[in-house]
């Protein structure tokens, strides 16, 4: 398949003030697109749009809560009107809440399925009904890894993340009569974004993502190559290949094991308040493409998650074997 050329292409971005989302505006505008960039933070999202201007293409800010259907369709409006078309559409916006599931309030499972699933419900019928009209068009979907396996402590967020696995699939079949349009997945591991400062924490504990965390850039890349040359899904990491192995070959310890590890966590972990972060409404905090856990102490823990990784792989691939045997 010929790479396509990003040049003048038009490309939007939901969840752009930050992490993944404001690393990929960069990367697509370092490639020459035109820019529509969605979140809920206003001037944050000024200041991206700015930045995008500065390396010398057009770029909007249009502020978009994608819970409501209403803006988002505003989004693709403004979109249309400013640049013409939209060649790629990027869901990104997401949220999380961690805690016991009976101790989480009700309302934080119900605004993380509202952002994390509804929301890119909204967006994708934003942006198909767009791309059916003129017979091309890149949907791209920020899942995760959470996807393929429980997350204790984070079940409405597994919830959301399998459900758009659904999704894709779903849309996938309904759109391959169309060979232009095409609906692709990204599995990123735990990434270096300041997402855990954002979400809603119910434990009363510190939080921090599991080593190894990768960069928001290298999502972004990754992004950038499905745009240029679709595929279904692309993982960034080998922990979230693994991690997907795992729970293949062995569903019953990987459950175990997933709550052992977060329990023994919380065990450990310094107290914290209890907050609903930015479940309902925008937060100041965390406007970078980091959140700064990619420290020199955490490159080495990188190192050491993946020996345990590729080790725990290993052995469940093994134990796998030796029981069909």
């Amino acid at each position: 398949m010929k790479t396509r050329d990003l040049r003048n292409a038009v490309v939007v971005i939901t969840g752009a003030s930050s992490g993944i989302g404001r690393a990929a505006a960069l990367a697509f505008a370092r490639k020459g697109a035109r820019l529509a960039l969605a979140a809920r933070r206003s001037r944050v999202l000024d200041e991206v749009a700015a930045e995008c201007r500065q390396l010398g293409v057009p770029a909007i800010a249009v502020p978009t809560d994608v819970t409501d259907p209403e803006a988002v369709e505003n989004l693709a409006e403004q979109s249309i009107v400013r640049f013409g078309r939209i060649d790629v559409w990027i869901n990104n916006a997401g949220v999380g809440a961690v805690g016991s599931f009976t101790e989480t309030p009700v309302e934080s499972h119900d605004q993380v399925i509202r952002t994390n699933l509804i929301g890119y419900v909204h967006g994708a019928h934003a942006a198909l009904r767009r791309f059916i009209r003129q017979r091309s068009g890149v949907l791209i979907n920020t899942i995760s890894f959470g996807a393929w396996v429980p997350a204790p402590f984070a079940a409405a967020y597994a919830a959301s993340k399998f459900g758009l696995r659904g999704l894709s699939e779903s849309l996938r079949a309904e759109v391959q009569r169309w060979p232009d349009i095409h609906i692709c997945d990204l599995y990123p591991s735990f990434m270096d974004t300041p997402g855990v400062q954002h979400g809603a924490n119910y434990t009363g504990r510190v939080l921090k993502p599991a080593p190894p965390v990768y960069s928001p850039e290298r999502a972004a890349g990754a992004m950038v190559s499905l745009a240029e040359n679709p595929q279904n899904a692309t993982t960034i990491g080998a922990i979230a290949t693994l991690a997907k192995l795992g729970y293949d070959l062995a569903p019953s310890l990987t459950r175990w094991a997933a709550d052992r590890f977060i329990r023994l966590y919380l065990q450990q972990a310094k107290p914290a308040p209890k907050t609903e972060g930015n479940l309902f409404h925008p937060i100041p905090e965390g406007t970078g493409t980091t959140g700064g856990w990619r420290s020199p102490g955490e490159r080495a823990a990188v190192v050491t998650g993946l020996v345990v990784a590729v080790v725990v792989g290993g052995l469940l691939l093994l134990g796998q074997r030796r029981t069909a045997a």
